[in-house]
């Protein structure tokens, strides 16, 4: 992404539980979306907002779409134009 100022930086534990409970076939995209909700939340910014840097999503699928690990460590910077960034600390 271009780079911006970040006007907050926060690092979060993200457990992922709950994408545990979906069935086997579908836990990795429930991680992603699962992680882009709560980063939402955190930040209070919009879903659309939201951009996942493709080494958090590697993360998530390093061991396959069934085996997803149960939680994740972010770094989650917002940025001067309202989008939100979430990448490994």
């Amino acid at each position: 992404m271009e780079e911006q100022q970040a006007t907050e930086e926060i690092f979060l534990n993200i457990p992922l539980r709950k994408a545990k409970l979906v069935p086997t076939t579908r836990r990795a995209d429930a991680a992603i979306r699962l992680i882009r909700n709560e980063v939402a939340r955190k930040t209070k910014s919009e879903l659309e907002n939201v951009w996942i840097d493709p080494k958090v999503n590697e993360n998530i699928w390093e061991r396959g779409k069934k085996k997803i690990p149960s939680k994740v460590r972010v770094r989650i910077l917002k940025l001067q134009d309202g989008t939100t960034e979430v990448i490994m600390p």
